[in-house]
């Protein structure tokens, strides 16, 4: 069981890293579930002062991952057309075949949605350009977090101090 429980946890940080990248999953909140998952396995030591510290860090994470892109996409002057094609455009570019779809998509996504929106091409650009910045810094602060936690979550299993069966 304990074996188990440890696969889930692993399966769910693994979620979380990949979740830092694809809308539908909330990154560092998936991977701190699997610190949850953890915390029910006998061995492996973690504090509730722990289970809660990240616990608050993945929910800021999560607020903040709603807010960067909308800072991006206002400051340089964006419409919330530019957001819905920030996020069309991630998930036509994660299942794209062209290298580096994931980092494009959200980019010509934004440009669209900003040309639907307005048809002058300098302010969509710019428009565009900053909620893809905005998107960028929302995920790779997600994809460090999430990571962070594979971190603690490899060094927590190292110390662990039963017999797995």
């Amino acid at each position: 069981m304990e074996l188990f429980l440890v696969l889930i946890a692993l399966l769910l940080m693994i979620l979380g890293i990949l979740g830092s990248f694809l809308p539908v999953l909330p990154g560092p909140l998936t991977s701190w579930a699997g610190f949850l998952v953890l915390y029910f396995t006998k061995g492996v030591e973690l504090s509730l002062t722990f289970l809660i510290t990240t616990l608050i860090i993945a929910i800021v994470i999560y607020v903040l991952d709603y807010m960067i892109p909308a800072f991006g996409t206002k400051r340089f002057g964006g419409s919330k057309a530019g957001m819905i094609g920030t996020t069309l455009g991630l998930i036509i570019g994660l299942f794209s075949p062209i290298p580096f779809g994931i980092i494009i998509g959200p980019f010509i996504g934004a440009l669209i949605g900003e040309m639907m929106h307005r048809n002058d091409f300098n302010k969509a650009l710019k428009a565009a350009f900053g909620s893809f910045l905005g998107f960028i810094a929302s995920t790779f602060l997600k994809f460090i977090v999430a990571v962070i936690y594979l971190g603690f979550f490899i060094v927590k299993l190292s110390e662990h101090n039963t017999s797995w069966f």
